[in-house]
């Protein structure tokens, strides 16, 4: 006589799905805003928007994952981090426009459901969304056996904003002598992963549990840490300053980001030595044997974050910054592009 089959015996467990919603209701709620209607376990989660406050309000979106940073959690055995990185991600994106984000979506696709991972797991996504004042409008945690290992998983977000049409920022403003205020990092955010295992577990054989030379952490917690979210910190800045850019230095580093702002007629001139770039992207460089601009194409280099602004506020935006507890820099300015010139120059 043959087997009887179930859903369970083919690795899903709805039981435990179920109960794993009942789990992540309470830190769901904690992000929740005087917009959201009804609570979880719908089939769709509602909003209503408060259009009031805009002339010509505009819905901006963004999506994004966290990349093999997810296989150094894994090798860490450290889940609470990358929900913070999933949301910064998303919410960093839509915030260089000018957007305020509303609201954040995850998805979550596994092997084989572990309740109390995933609880981490969206831990971390709720605090991200309360940093960034954003609501866990819904989600999907899908246990897909066969498609993923029983220990692996993996990550989406995906968040939505809003911006009046006359303040949307997108680099049309921007001028020759405008000057570029660097933002500082966390560390590596979410960006270069695949390199930084090749260089470190690889070819050197770190261990994630050792402590690098020259550091006083073990290496896992350094890049567990996760992407630092500038949301409240620039929606700041915006209701009090002008604005002309902002740039989100994520894949691509500043070689790629820095021009989908910044209009080709100019390029942006960036001081090296103006800000103290992380060890961790020192000992990335040095035990790799990349060259620089390889690193200023992969990473952030410490600068997570770039706003474009009129010199004469420059300073004043920087003091402002400080007492939100950001840490930043005048980097570099605006110049005229001539000919063929890079759109980047390093001085």
């Amino acid at each position: 006589m043959s087997e009887k089959l179930s859903y369970k015996s083919a690795g899903v467990d709805v039981d435990k799905a179920n109960l794993f919603i009942e789990r992540i209701k309470p830190l769901v709620q904690r992000t929740a805003r005087s917009e959201v209607i009804g609570g979880l376990g719908g089939f769709a989660g509602f909003f209503r928007l408060n259009l009031t406050q805009m002339a010509k309000p505009v819905i901006v979106a963004a999506t994004d994952g966290v990349g093999t940073k997810l296989i150094v959690a894994k090798m860490a055995n450290r889940h609470d981090t990358v929900g913070i990185d999933l949301v910064a991600m998303s919410v960093n994106d839509v915030l260089v426009h000018g957007a305020e984000p509303l609201f954040f979506l995850d998805y979550l696709a596994t092997g084989k459901l572990d309740v109390n991972r995933c609880s981490e797991i969206i831990a971390g996504i709720t605090k991200g969304c309360v940093e960034a004042g954003c609501a866990l409008l819904g989600g999907e945690t899908a246990e897909m056996p066969g498609f993923y290992g029983e220990d692996e998983y993996d990550l989406a977000g995906f968040c939505v904003g809003i911006v009046d049409e006359t303040r949307i920022v997108d680099g049309s403003a921007i001028v020759t002598g405008d000057v570029i205020l660097g933002l500082a990092s966390s560390g590596l955010h979410s960006n270069g992963y695949s390199l930084v295992r090749k260089i470190f577990f690889d070819r050197v054989g770190y261990k994630i549990t050792e402590v690098p030379e020259g550091f006083d952490e073990p290496l896992g917690e350094i890049l567990l840490k996760p992407t630092r979210i500038y949301v409240r910190s620039v929606l700041n800045v915006l209701r009090h300053f002008p604005v002309h850019g902002i740039v989100h230095i994520t894949g691509g580093g500043f070689m790629d980001n820095i021009p989908r702002i910044v209009p080709e007629m100019y390029k942006a001139v960036i001081r090296r030595e103006s800000w103290n770039i992380p060890r961790i992207f020192n000992l990335i460089q040095e035990k790799g044997e990349l060259d620089d601009s390889e690193m200023f194409r992969v990473y952030n280099m410490g600068i997570g974050m770039m706003l474009i602004v009129p010199e004469r506020v420059g300073k004043k935006i920087i003091d402002h910054l400080g007492q939100m507890g950001e840490v930043a820099y005048m980097i570099g300015v605006v110049e005229k592009r001539e000919g063929t010139e890079n759109r980047i120059q390093f001085v």
